[in-house]
């Protein structure tokens, strides 16, 4: 069977698309022809004699394919298809065999085969399968992705800016998309730091594959080390079955964890040995288990002081930190503010049935003066809100809700005369010069500072 040099290659997009291939034959010839074609196309590939050598390959690896062969001297390859499938999270099996039939096949699909090839198979053969397997596995992420964002039953947050801070984050975050460097991204609450996360994995060698995101402070630490490395059966109360991680499910694209600074104490060391080493146990299990997943974290915590309140690792923060970008609040962005309102109406009217052409001059001069502490989320809501009260053909000022519509309302933002201590107003002050400034040299000359007080200034200040 000496094909591999007729394998010719097209541009079917296989020859691009690395996978980790696990070759499970007794013949030593078809193992190697098969391992010379796919390490030409690109891939990794391990070959095992009999069930036991490709049961240890698995423990000690993920795979995303393996190749099977139902005859394995002794052994029935029908009876290690689901001992495979058990201990790899997203593994596609593919049967092959010389004593193929149509009983033999449906049985290997019954048992979560995904195809199915008789014995000779041709180097074509062979493509169209990986071919059809890869493309399977992009229509998942992006299905995963689609229902991620219709769950939200909301407008797609735009990702065009014309302001410079947000310019600069832009840049920062895209350029940093190409590599497979940890991002940081630092913010207050409802920025649209989780919005820039997936801007970045879709421009990412990893787009293809799935974005997973887990939010840090929504599970006690036992739940969310499950949630996160997985489990087995046994392993805490409640934990009845096995389960896969959030990490195994994103082995191969983006793993995206929201307020990261929420991390317990517990967990922070087994996600540094993550992004270190790339290798992680579920929650009851001794195996060390090996995952290639690209890290984006967020928080609206200053995690230089969690280090120094002994809350958070600093070898974890300076494993984080590799790229750090600062998502300016909506305060600082008011034309920004301005575009992101008018296609929340143009969404909000269009759910409602109502044709609304714009805002009063009054609701515009309430926007321009509310701090909006809520950022993004709380400007999506106003707007939701006010669209269902309208009844007029614009958003008028008794359309808005009560902490924008009080006579003088400027929400928790800060404001000259509010009754605050005046390093609060100074400190709003610098970070809306630093926002609009290019350089920190250019911010310090306009606040009248010099460049050493202006970093220590924005130092004590945090994100």
């Amino acid at each position: 069977m000496d094909f591999w040099h007729e394998y010719d290659l097209d541009e079917s997009g296989a020859k691009n698309c690395c996978m980790r291939i696990l070759i499970i034959d007794d013949e030593d010839s078809i193992r190697s022809t098969l391992t010379i074609m796919l390490q030409g196309l690109g891939h990794d590939v391990v070959g095992a004699a009999n069930a036991p050598a490709a049961l240890r390959a698995v423990d000690q690896a993920q795979f995303d394919v393996a190749f099977l062969d139902l005859k394995l001297d002794d052994e029935d390859g029908l009876e290690l298809l689901p001992e495979l499938l058990r201990n790899n999270a997203r593994l596609d099996v593919v049967v092959f065999t010389a004593y193929a039939s149509i009983e033999s096949a449906v049985e290997t699909m019954r048992r979560g085969a995904a195809d199915y090839l008789p014995k000779p198979f041709t180097p074509e053969q062979i493509r169209q399968v990986l071919r059809k397997l890869v493309k399977t596995r992009q229509l998942e992420g992006r299905v995963a992705n689609l229902e991620a964002r219709l769950s939200s039953v909301a407008p797609p947050t735009s990702i065009e800016t014309s302001e410079p801070a947000m310019e600069r984050a832009f840049h920062l975050a895209f350029t940093a998309a190409a590599s497979p460097a940890t991002v940081l991204l630092l913010g207050d609450s409802g920025t649209g730091k989780s919005v820039l996360a997936r801007a970045i994995h879709e421009r990412s060698p990893q787009k293809d594959k799935a974005f997973v995101t887990i939010s840090c402070p929504s599970l006690s630490g036992e739940l969310l080390e499950s949630e996160l490395f997985g489990r087995v059966k046994g392993a805490f109360t409640g934990a009845v079955s096995d389960a896969w991680g959030k990490v195994a499910v994103a082995d191969g694209g983006t793993l995206f964890l929201d307020e990261i600074g929420e991390l317990p104490l517990g967990i922070q060391p087994k996600l540094l040995r993550l992004l270190q080493e790339k290798e992680y146990e579920r929650v009851g299990e001794a195996k060390t288990r090996s995952a290639n997943v690209r890290v984006i974290a967020a928080t609206n915590r200053n995690l230089e002081t969690a280090v120094r309140d002994k809350t958070f690792r600093e070898d974890l923060f300076y494993r984080l930190n590799v790229i750090a970008i600062r998502v300016p609040p909506l305060r600082e962005r008011p034309q920004d503010l301005k575009q992101m309102a008018a296609g929340y109406l143009q969404f909000f009217s269009a759910q409602c049935g109502k044709r609304l052409t714009g805002f009063a001059s009054e609701a515009q001069m309430a926007f321009d003066r509310y701090g909006w502490p809520g950022n993004l989320r709380e400007l999506r809501n106003v707007i939701e809100h006010a669209v269902i009260f309208a009844t007029g053909p614009k958003i008028a000022l008794k359309d808005l809700p009560e902490q924008l519509s009080l006579p003088g309302a400027g929400g928790e933002g800060v404001h000259v005369g509010l009754r605050i201590p005046l390093e609060q107003v100074e400190n709003e002050h610098i970070r809306r010069i630093l926002a609009q400034a290019s350089t920190m040299e250019e911010a310090a000359q306009i606040l009248g500072i010099s460049r050493g007080t202006l970093y220590e200034r924005k130092k004590k200040m945090g994100p």
